[in-house]
């Protein structure tokens, strides 16, 4: 039974970090509406700033509600920081902590944390890792020592490594057969170019997995996972004096395994014309389209304008308003994917097939007019509506969760603590020349990568009908080929 679990948690992590620029659900990697949130003048707790003896920074949020605590060992740095021909390291390092630190095993490690009624868990994002902790207040002087051992001294056994490459193996190669997988793929290879760390998914390629060692490993997480590199957030019953020795004890003394960091990432190319990619995919009922620009760094000094801006795309792509996406699309979805360099924005739909065409041309246009303007109505509704749905943000996974999420994406963004307890004030400065600016930025029609996946000798002559320019045939083979 304990060993189910551990499987369990390795394999939810699994599914998480197969995610690259378009998910199977893009709500869930770009939507922000979400029900059930705190309003978003209340949502940043009164953060405590503190530092251990090694200089490690630690921020600490009371919320007496509950006699519970969630931690959050974050660092700065996730997939994005991968060595070539290495992709996928960073998030399999992620992957492996739970899998046997300091002289516990994976089972070990399940079941102290079973008997603590504890749980520990990891993730790697594109700017970020997490290892999360969430622990009835009277256990956490018990399960600190875990956290730490996870943290500071994985072993990164060959037998579980192995183990969990044959299982994204397994995920890569049912990905072949998911329209969302491909088209999201195509999407990153076609927006990033074809060396760009970008284009392939969290996890990497095939090829890349493969060649994976635990020595490898080793050596990411020695760059990577270190003091100061991280923050340690502390969010529940916790009173910050009486926590910090506690702290301390265990991360104060960690010091860096080596003097070497990551390397960043190259920044990305901006695309100098419009690219269309058609994949072939034999006899699929219905065709996948994805359509979207890649900006430049610091995208949250234009976040309030890119959320108002999503707000705008959301509604005029709504079904109201289009019969032609109402009647031979479903769920179309987009929005921006924040990081700190590059970020993307999509929109998505299913098309019928002998409507791919239409679609795709009622797509471009809409998001062509947005380059030309937004009326100044259209605008106040837009901003009206954005600021009754950002609060929904950070829910609706509890209070303490929530906040945890958000005090992390301050931490990895640098974000002044208020950032988001000024979203009202900030979303109704936005003006239409700001809107207009990022959209020119995003959708201009020159530049966007456009990705149609879907039986090709069916839809092929139609798009090309639309003149959108050069267009690019591919199997699905040549999509999941090997990053260079």
């Amino acid at each position: 039974m304990t060993r189910a679990r551990t499987m369990d948690r390795r394999f939810v992590t699994t599914v998480l970090v197969l995610v690259s620029v378009a998910a199977a659900s893009i709500h869930a990697r770009y939507g922000i509406q979400r029900p059930g949130a705190e309003p978003a003048a209340t949502m940043t707790p009164v953060i405590v700033k503190r530092q251990l003896r090694n200089g490690l920074r630690v921020w600490i949020a009371e919320q007496h509600e509950l006699p519970v605590v969630q931690m959050s060992l974050l660092l700065r740095v996730g997939t994005d920081a991968d060595p070539r021909g290495r992709y996928g390291v960073a998030s399999l390092t992620s992957a492996m902590l739970t899998e046997g630190a300091g002289s516990r095993t994976a089972v070990e490690i399940a079941d102290a944390l079973d008997a603590l009624l504890a749980n520990l868990s990891s993730s790697s994002a594109i700017d970020s890792t997490s290892l999360q902790l969430y622990v009835p207040i009277g256990r956490l002087a018990e399960a600190l020592p875990l956290m730490a051992d996870v943290a500071q001294r994985p072993t990164f056994p060959t037998r579980g490594l192995e183990t969990l490459k044959r299982q994204r193996l397994v995920m890569l190669r049912n990905a072949r057969d998911d329209p969302d997988a491909i088209a999201a793929l195509a999407f990153a290879r076609g927006s990033y170019g074809p060396s760009h760390r970008s284009s392939a998914g969290l996890i990497g390629t095939a090829e890349s997995i493969q060649a994976v060692t635990p020595e490898d490993l080793r050596a990411f997480h020695a760059a990577a996972y270190r003091p100061d590199n991280s923050t340690l957030i502390v969010v529940g019953d916790v009173v910050p004096d009486q926590v910090l020795p506690l702290l301390d004890t265990h991360f104060g003394g960690w010091q860096p395994a080596s003097v070497n960091r990551v390397a960043e990432s190259a920044p990305a190319p901006r695309m100098s014309a419009r690219r269309v990619m058609l994949i072939d995919m034999p006899g699929a009922p219905q065709s996948k389209i994805l359509v979207g620009g890649v900006g430049g760094s610091n995208s949250y000094a234009d976040f309030f304008p890119m959320q108002v801006l999503t707000t705008i795309v959301s509604d005029r792509l709504s079904s109201d308003r289009n019969p032609t996406l109402r009647d031979y699309t479903t769920g179309v979805r987009s929005g921006f994917d924040m990081r700190k360099s590059a970020t993307p924005f999509v929109v998505a739909c299913a098309a019928r097939v002998d409507k791919t065409a239409e679609s795709l041309s009622v797509l471009l246009d809409q998001l062509s007019g947005m380059v030309k303007g937004i009326p100044s109505d259209e605008l106040v509704r837009a901003k009206d509506d954005t600021v009754r749905q950002f609060p929904k943000t950070f829910a609706p996974t509890g209070r303490i969760s929530s906040r945890l999420r958000l005090l992390e994406s301050l931490l990895v963004y640098g974000l002044p603590d208020d950032y988001y307890a000024k979203h009202t004030t900030a979303t109704l400065a936005v003006s239409s020349a700001d809107v207009q600016r990022v959209a020119q930025q995003y959708l201009d029609p020159d530049h966007l990568t456009i990705v149609i996946v879907g039986d090709r000798k069916t839809i092929e002559p139609s798009i090309r009908a639309l003149n959108l320019g050069s267009m690019t045939a591919l199997s699905i083979d040549e999509v999941f080929a090997p990053a260079r």
